[in-house]
């Protein structure tokens, strides 16, 4: 990963101000206004780079889906992010469809998979393994939002927002996504539930405070260099090898350029660093607080010691609520750790020009990590919401055994209300993996060979929010031709199932629904092109 572009990748020049300017970031500091360094440009890149970029490798890029008015280039659009978004969308669609058709109970337990909840029962095998499939989504999801605030913010930044600009973006994008929650809620139970969160208000408010923690760290990445410019001593023989250098060096072809001095280097690269450790501190906190805050610490029979207030206006950022009128199984602050690694990820991307090996072998690296971390939770019972909670035939028959050893579907059974440690490892994994076999892939081929996957990575809020109501329109004639008795209860309203669990009919609503939504995500995407930066059109 210390590969050097320096011969292709043009430097920009800029002058940094004499105080932090918390819009910039992952940038080298000067300590006075006439300093001048080179900084490799990442996002966006020009039209005429952006060729240049995909030969050198990193991820792919395409040309953007949006051209506002006031943007001086065009932006490019990082491939992988974006297929993994479209696939993660597709993989949704197959979710809901279940409940659509209440072809089966939601999830890979018939009982559920809420925290410290007992399972007698697995599902039926089909939908056992779409539901793994599934789990991969809501953390991706997550995952890729708080990847994206870093593009975001770069962006933003060359075209000159403040930070100001900035945070009123992110408010106003939180209250959008919070209004159309309780308008889907409300819509789809017809009235019986005002506020219906299945994710979007997780996303909204996780949306705002990763973005507000990117402005913080921001501001303060800057300050900590300028206190450490103070302290540290000069070295004329560094050896420039971190992620934030690249480039920075005068070139023997470009006389006139500005060579950084080494020291502000080194100090913008300690402090780059530092706060890559408080994201990771960060986000273990955020995903361990989840086990923390659990009633019997994830152990069936149990007692239950309160650990959160009994208010569902506390408790329901927190930890799942069902109250009357109110349904929250995804609480925000219980999912902020995927957006924390997606931030930290983000900074680590656009630190310099990776290659495409380089970002295939990184991803791989991460996902074998997490794996590792998955293959722990079960051995060293550490971060599961489900200890003694299986009791299965397989738990029965080896009462001695780890409960996680007594059968496949043990070893990957998961909880999801809230998160645990074993599903924040399993899914950040997953997720991982995929990123990793999208970078490799050509741009050129992506384009024409996933195309489909892009148009629903790049409206993935407006395919979110007509797909609900498509699939719930599509089962209603299903359900009436082919319906009968299923065991569990309609996942909607409560009462006793009604529905469809023929595979074929299942995968056949599914595929319809896709082919319904590809135009009308395509003509969005035109639509929205026609809108500037911070349009809230550009939400969807």
């Amino acid at each position: 990963m210390k590969d050097r572009q320096d011969e292709e990748v043009p430097a920009a020049r800029i002058a940094i101000p004499p105080q932090p300017d918390p819009g910039v970031q992952e940038t080298t500091f000067a300590a006075d206004a006439t300093s001048e360094l080179q900084v490799l440009e990442h996002e966006p890149l020009s039209d005429v780079d952006n060729e240049d970029a995909q030969r050198r490798g990193g991820y792919g890029t395409c040309d953007s889906d949006s051209h506002p008015p006031e943007q001086s280039k065009s932006t490019t659009r990082a491939l992988a992010p974006d297929l993994l978004r479209g696939l993660l969308m597709v993989l949704m669609a197959l979710d809901h469809n279940a409940m659509s058709l209440h072809s089966w109970p939601h999830g890979t337990a018939v009982a559920g998979e809420q925290d410290s909840i007992v399972v007698h029962e697995w599902n039926r095998p089909a939908a056992f393994a779409i539901r793994i499939l599934t789990h991969l989504c809501a953390p991706g999801f997550t995952f890729l939002l708080g990847m994206g605030i870093v593009y975001f913010g770069r962006s933003r930044t060359n075209l000159g927002w403040p930070a100001g600009r900035m945070v009123r973006h992110f408010f106003v994008r939180a209250v959008v996504l919070t209004l159309i929650t309780v308008a889907m809620g409300f819509a789809m139970t017809g009235g019986q539930l005002w506020f219906m969160n299945i994710i979007l208000f997780a996303l909204a408010i996780d949306y705002l405070l990763a973005g507000l923690l990117w402005l913080v760290m921001s501001r303060t990445e800057q300050m900590v260099a300028f206190l450490l410019l103070r302290i540290l001593p000069e070295k004329k023989s560094d050896d420039a090898s971190e992620p934030l250098l690249e480039n920075r060096h005068t070139r023997e072809e470009e006389p006139d350029s500005v060579a950084p001095d080494r020291t502000i280097i080194r100090a913008a690269d300690i402090s780059w660093h530092l706060h890559n450790v408080v994201l990771v501190v960060l986000s273990l906190v955020t995903i361990w607080w989840n086990i923390w805050l659990s009633p019997t610490g994830g152990h069936c029979h149990v007692e239950h010691n309160a650990k959160l207030p009994e208010s569902f206006w506390f408790r329901i950022w927190f930890y799942p609520v069902h109250a009357p009128g109110i349904i929250s199984g995804f609480p925000p602050l219980a999912w902020l750790s995927f957006a924390i690694l997606g931030l930290l990820y983000g900074r680590i991307i656009l630190a310099r020009s990776w290659s495409t090996n380089a970002i295939a072998a990184g991803n791989m690296l991460t996902a074998a990590g997490f794996s590792l971390i998955f293959v722990l939770t079960r051995v060293l019972h550490f971060g599961n919401l489900s200890e003694g909670c299986l009791q299965m035939p397989e738990q029965a028959e080896h009462p001695d055994m780890n409960q996680y050893f007594a059968s496949v579907p043990s070893f990957f059974y998961l909880t999801k209300y809230p998160p645990d440690v074993a599903f924040w490892s399993f899914t950040m994994a997953g997720n991982l993996l995929l990123l990793a076999l999208f970078s490799t892939i050509p741009s050129a081929f992506a384009t024409r060979a996933f195309k489909t996957l892009l148009v629903f990575g790049t409206s993935a809020l407006f395919f979110y929010t007509i797909h609900i109501f498509l699939l719930v329109a599509l089962a209603l004639g299903a359900i009436a031709w082919l319906g009968h008795s299923v065991p569990g209860k309609d996942p909607w309203t409560g009462q006793p199932g009604i529905g469809v669990d023929q595979l074929w009919v299942f995968f056949a609503n599914w595929g319809i629904a896709l082919a319904i939504l590809y135009p009308l995500c395509k003509w969005y995407g035109v639509f929205k092109r026609t809108k500037g930066s911070d349009s809230i059109w550009r939400f969807f």
